[in-house]
């Protein structure tokens, strides 16, 4: 390799490495006010006004003390006004954000994809963390995002415009029949409509890789499932929030999603 060649590698390498470093900041801080949404949405409270405030003695909470990551960990996980204790939940979705940028950058580079990418991987940590407390997906968050998804895809990748379309309505159809068939087998509520919405928003952004994403889901939420019924003694029909294994399955097929499909189709055609 020439000097030239040598030179344009290493510059290539430092936008690398400034990409992952912005993606991983960015992540901290979006990861922030992630929390601030799933906590406030469910609740009523306005997210455009007011600062960050303890939960327990409300008192609002320093700039120096709303650091992502860095203050929860200053503090031990207390408050410093009242010593109350703070979720971990606050740290782990926080970290957790941050390492999806990161994977979004790394898959995309410094492609305009990351932009619908990082879109969705937000939504799908804010559903999720609302989800497992409230067992709710607020339509709020899902149907704009979907709706922000569709244009974005259709511009980014024109060639592959019906997939988007096709595949969000298809994957909302198939989880909404899933759902009436439970309802009427089981008599109860075994997937609700947030579900079947969280559905059509996976489709809108994955395409055809939505179908491994809710085999993903299906299949970790039934071994949750039987966890459960094993360890804390729950019975079949406990409610179980299912967004966030349908995000999880997601998160996978967004990264290896067109790789499982085509192991699968050379897997049955040969």
């Amino acid at each position: 390799m020439g000097r030239r060649g040598t030179a344009e590698a290493g510059s290539q390498s430092t936008l690398k490495t400034e990409l992952i470093i912005a993606a991983a900041v960015y992540g901290l801080l979006m990861g922030s006010f992630v929390n601030a949404w799933a906590y406030r949405l469910p609740r009523k409270i306005s997210v455009a006004r007011g600062r960050s405030f303890c939960p327990h003695c409300k008192t609002q909470i320093k700039a120096y003390d709303n650091v992502p990551l860095v203050s929860w960990l200053v503090l031990r996980g207390r408050c410093r006004a009242c010593g109350a204790a703070i979720s971990p939940r606050y740290p782990i979705v926080e970290g957790l954000t941050a390492l999806l940028y990161v994977l979004v950058a790394l898959h995309d580079g410094w492609s305009w994809l990351i932009v619908p990418h990082l879109v969705f991987v937000t939504a799908l940590v804010m559903v999720s963390e609302i989800d497992m407390e409230w067992q709710i997906i607020p339509d709020v968050i899902v149907l704009p995002v979907a709706a922000l998804g569709l244009p974005l895809m259709i511009v980014l990748e024109p060639h592959h415009w019906l997939e988007w379309l096709v595949s969000g309505l298809a994957a909302a159809l198939f989880l909404f029949v899933i759902a009436e068939v439970y309802r009427r087998l089981r008599g109860v509520e075994g997937m609700g409509m947030g579900d079947v919405k969280l559905a059509l928003c996976m489709g809108v952004y994955l395409g055809t890789a939505v179908i491994p994403a809710l085999f993903i889901g299906f299949v970790i939420g039934a071994a949750a499932g039987v966890l459960l019924m094993a360890v804390a003694g729950k019975s079949g029909k406990t409610a179980i929030p299912f967004g966030p294994f349908l995000a999880a399955g997601a998160v996978v097929a967004l990264f290896l999603g067109q790789p499982i499909i085509h192991a699968y189709l050379r897997l049955i055609t040969h």
